[in-house]
């Protein structure tokens, strides 16, 4: 078996950011479409809203944030696939430019524990630096966002592995 990616083993706790584990009754494979079928993430996904792109490494992934550090307000973000491991790792980086130096890479990480049963957990390391003020400022409500991601895939996953979503 392949090695598990670990951002915990790559990235200084002062800039990673994580949600909680969390166990899921279903298949990695079953977790893994609901991650990679982006038309669909404002069904279920209570932070990303809405998202597009094509997945390929390089390319754009488009998406709109609700933005917890301003409630009721949508944030447009744009970040490049980094990582395509199927029913593994689904990563998209933000690079360090000149424009906008606050580089950061997102890990989306499932874990098989069995044929009907993964565990999902997301990380954000915040890169370059400016990390470790990117992380003072926005890593709690970040968190927070991946903590309410991780929950409803757990929930829609569960319930499409039991038949009541398609």
């Amino acid at each position: 078996m392949p090695v598990q990616y670990d951002p915990f083993a790559l990235y200084d706790p002062a800039i990673l950011v994580a949600s909680d584990p969390v166990e899921i009754d279903a298949p990695a494979m079953l977790v893994w479409g609901i991650l990679t079928d982006m038309k669909r993430y404002g069904e279920w996904n209570p932070f990303c809203v809405w998202a597009q792109s094509t997945l390929e490494i390089g390319a754009a992934v488009h998406m709109r944030l609700v933005n917890y550090a301003n409630p009721g307000s949508l944030a447009p973000n744009c970040e490049y696939v980094c990582a395509f491991d199927p029913g593994r790792l689904l990563s998209w980086e933000l690079p360090d430019n000149e424009a906008w130096p606050y580089p950061a890479r997102r890990d989306q990480m499932i874990e098989e524990l069995g044929p009907e049963k993964c565990r999902y957990q997301s990380t954000d390391a915040f890169t370059g630096p400016n990390g470790i003020h990117v992380m003072r400022f926005c890593g709690p409500w970040v968190a927070r966002a991946f903590n309410d991601t991780a929950r409803a895939l757990k929930a829609r996953a569960e319930a499409m592995r039991k038949g009541e979503l398609l």
